[in-house]
């Protein structure tokens, strides 16, 4: 009995230490017998729409009914994963961009420049006319260079986590462009805005609201065109420095060009002015001040054939102001602009892909 129970504990022993895990078990079942067979389900599933498309041609009526409707509802399916992975990029890209484009250091830069400019033009008179040029043309200066090197960082610094990310299926490249692209529109929206508001009523620009509205849209076309070439510039280099460099050379001749330095230009550049979004941008900020310059021709008395007609502010009416391009042209051009410099980045990173 003794030997018998001796025994007992014996085998019970073993099978407490030799009894396998019944956990481990049941995983490596799993993937020795089942998950071969999922695997091989999910690719069934995801290449049944191919093989139906191939088989449109011999199937009935009905088949075809059967193809359209899932051929629909695979379509649902593709749009609903594309705006989920749209939504999950732009909730990061808008975390992210909050902090870069509002830091302390970015918001200080617009205020100050917004503060000084509106001292040293403090309710400039209408009749300026040559100050009041200036003033213009600071404005497209600043918010031409700012958002543009600003952009160009912004493919170049994130290539290797895009990479990593597109490697691994995590999503197509259309919803990150699109939620980098609608990311970026609040963010950057901002700053101008407060840096108009601040340099409108300083600087004594015409009390209209209508007026204020037109210029604010200037301004934030301006600055999403401005974006738009960094952005391209940095998706086409991809890198940082190089990047940068040419961004600053492109809007320094846009600055040359833009018609307030120089107007009468060699033909041998004078062709820039026609793509340079600073050339626009002026254009249209003297368009809402002073219309078609028949106002401020009459105010200085620049039809005055005996008097004032070679003075300088009219010298200016006449090069600046008056018989300028069409504020509809300038409209389309920075149109062209917008989508123009959007699709070649996207296109470059089509390519950065292959």
């Amino acid at each position: 009995m003794h030997g018998h129970v001796q025994s007992v504990y014996h085998l019970d022993g073993v099978s407490e230490r030799e009894k396998p895990n019944v956990k481990s078990s049941i995983v490596a079942s799993y993937n020795t017998l089942l998950a071969p067979k999922v695997r091989a389900a999910c690719m069934e599933a995801t290449n049944l729409p191919r093989r139906e498309a191939l088989l449109t041609g011999s199937s009935s009526s009905s088949h075809s009914s059967e193809e359209h409707t899932r051929s629909h509802n695979n379509n649902v399916i593709g749009f609903a994963t594309w705006l989920n992975q749209f939504s999950i990029l732009l909730h990061r890209s808008l975390k992210e961009r909050k902090h870069e484009s509002l830091n302390t250091l970015r918001v200080f830069q617009v205020i100050a420049a917004s503060l000084l400019s509106g001292i040293m033009w403090w309710h400039s008179d209408f009749r300026e006319v040559q100050d009041r040029l200036g003033l213009f043309f600071f404005i497209s200066v600043f918010w031409g260079v700012l958002p543009s090197v600003n952009a160009v960082f912004a493919f170049p610094q994130e290539r290797a986590i895009f990479m990593k990310e597109r490697a691994s299926g995590m999503y197509t490249l259309s919803s990150y462009f699109m939620s980098r692209i609608i990311g970026d529109l609040p963010v950057e929206l901002i700053l101008p805005t407060v840096f108009l508001i601040i340099i409108y009523w300083m600087t004594g620009f015409k009390p209209e609201f209508i007026a204020f509205v037109q210029t604010l849209l200037v301004l934030l076309g301006y600055v999403l065109v401005s974006q738009g070439l960094g952005l391209a510039l940095g998706a086409i280099i991809m890198d940082a420095k190089q990047a940068s460099t040419i961004v600053t050379v492109t809007m320094l001749a846009f600055v040359l060009t833009g018609g307030y330095y120089v107007h009468k230009m060699p033909s041998c550049i004078a062709w820039i002015k026609y793509i340079s979004s600073t050339y626009y941008n002026y254009r249209l900020l003297i368009n809402v001040q002073y219309g078609d310059g028949k106002k401020i021709s009459y105010l200085l008395g620049c039809f005055d054939r005996h008097g004032s007609s070679r003075d300088a502010s009219c010298k200016f009416v006449e090069e600046d102001i008056v018989g300028q391009i069409s504020p509809l042209v300038s409209i389309g051009a920075f149109l062209s602009m917008f989508v123009g410099y959007r699709l070649l980045a996207y296109l470059a990173l089509r390519r950065l892909k292959a």
